[in-house]
């Protein structure tokens, strides 16, 4: 069984080796990270979990059973209530519901434990994984956006004050 953590110093190798092996996957979808993100990766990680700290971002990591990230699940522009949902998942872990799994856990720690009310949330047009989890999940689409890189996009909300995204 996987289990949503909160990213910590120690994850550090098995989310560079994550990064690695759906960096193609990942750029198929999203732009790439490009190489500068993993020649300095171990400092970025140091800085990210400095950031983490001032409450500002919030950070997670699916962690299956053998130690491995399946996903990383992020909320950043904590402020007033609200934050931005973000994840993404591993190529070998898509379609088994890993993504909806780690989203709804997500949006239970964002209320219970972060004290959130809306989560709001991104995704190009032509990503279907990403609008299915976010409507499974019970957050509705709100306009369109156009996205770093100039893809076209939909914006997404969701209340977290309705019981109805755990269940969905």
């Amino acid at each position: 069984m996987a289990v949503l953590e909160r990213l910590r110093t120690d994850h550090a190798p098995a989310l560079l080796a994550f990064e690695r092996e759906n960096r193609d996957y990942f750029a198929a979808r999203v732009p790439d990270r490009g190489d500068a993100y993993f020649a300095a990766f171990a400092e970025r990680h140091r800085a990210l979990l400095d950031e983490q700290e001032t409450g500002t971002i919030l950070f997670h990591v699916l962690v299956g059973e053998g130690g491995e990230i399946l996903g990383r699940f992020n909320l950043v522009d904590v402020a007033d209530g609200g934050a931005e949902l973000g994840y993404r998942v591993a190529e070998r872990a898509t379609g088994r519901g890993v993504a909806t799994a780690g989203v709804r856990e997500l949006c239970r720690l964002a209320r219970e434990e972060y004290g959130l009310s809306r989560l709001t949330a991104v995704t190009t047009l032509d990503n279907a994984g990403s609008r299915t989890v976010l409507g499974r999940v019970g957050f509705g689409a709100v306009g369109s956006v156009t996205l770093d890189g100039g893809a076209p996009g939909t914006a997404y909300e969701l209340d977290l004050a309705l019981t109805s995204w755990a269940t969905s």
